[in-house]
């Protein structure tokens, strides 16, 4: 067959057109241009878009119950796809409604530990108090119960690099927002930003995602570091005791600079305290932000 081929064409002359180098220079240029197109294109329709809306609550699905402690679960919801993503920005939080034990609706932010790089689900450890609206919600949930969900909700913009350190105080469930934080910088190789966290509980038990934080100090020990504050430390504690101090602010977070944040959530009473702690050693309001 390829011999019939070759005797068919061997009567035919090619002939060779002569281009100018503008003309060739002008081709590439279009080879180019349609490449780098094709791309972007193929990039913004393969790019997954987020599964949330900020005015309607859509339902997800409980897939996984983790109960961590007495008071404390983990709740994993999957998404419509396994390739899908919830869409929220780092800093964000989501709206979650639910009844309470009398059945009347409510409605309480949570902030997610998981990012867009986690796809197919997303993830809310959430503390459970015995008189709290949407902690009855939350623990009469049984694995293929559905929560309603909207948002994102955003009042803390990142960007890496926008500070050369924070320095994040947070209180019993007030990790969550600062957890999503951490993981954002530090999984991004690209980011040089260092995190100094000091967490503080009532008892070692309370204490939320500690083998995920301690994880991360060990993995990444010059860009993260942790330190935990009991009210009600075991007897072998080494961390910090009773309260968050001026002293403990001052060996634990980075110092006042125009270039660092604190950040801060928990109990009022706690962020009421750490404000003012934060003026007296010289944190300006523009230094500091309060989920």
């Amino acid at each position: 067959m390829l011999q019939s081929f070759m005797n068919m064409t061997s009567g035919f002359k090619m002939d060779i057109i002569p281009i100018s180098q503008p003309e060739l220079l002008g081709v590439a240029i279009a080879i180019t241009s349609i490449s780098v197109v094709s791309t972007y294109y193929c990039y913004v329709r393969r790019k997954p878009k987020g599964c949330l809306d900020p005015e309607k609550f859509k339902e997800f699905k409980l897939t996984k119950k983790t109960q961590i402690s007495h008071n404390v679960a983990k709740f994993r919801f999957a998404l419509p796809a396994p390739s899908s993503v919830l869409g929220l920005p780092v800093g964000s939080h989501i709206i979650c409604r639910g009844k309470d034990s009398e059945g009347r609706e409510v409605t309480r932010p949570y902030t997610p530990i998981t990012l867009d790089s986690d796809v197919g689900f997303f993830e809310l450890v959430v503390k459970m108090y015995p008189e709290g609206r949407m902690s009855h919600h939350f623990r009469e949930m049984k694995e293929g119960d559905y929560s309603a969900v909207k948002g994102p909700k955003q009042r803390f913009k990142y960007k890496p690099g926008q500070a050369r350190a924070f320095g994040m105080i947070a209180g019993g469930s007030g990790i969550t927002p600062m957890f999503q934080l951490i993981r954002a910088i530090i999984e991004n190789p690209k980011d040089k930003t260092s995190v100094r966290l000091v967490y503080a509980n009532t008892t070692f038990e309370d204490i939320l995602l500690k083998e995920e934080l301690d994880g991360f100090a060990r993995k990444f020990p010059n860009r993260f570091q942790v330190y935990y504050v009991l009210s009600k430390p075991p007897e072998s504690w080494n961390g910090g005791v009773g309260h968050v101090s001026k002293e403990i602010i001052q060996n634990h977070c980075p110092a006042p600079a125009s270039d660092i944040q604190i950040l801060r959530c928990g109990p009022p009473g706690m962020n009421k305290a750490v404000a003012a702690h934060l003026i007296g050693l010289g944190y300006t309001r523009e230094m500091q932000f309060e989920f």
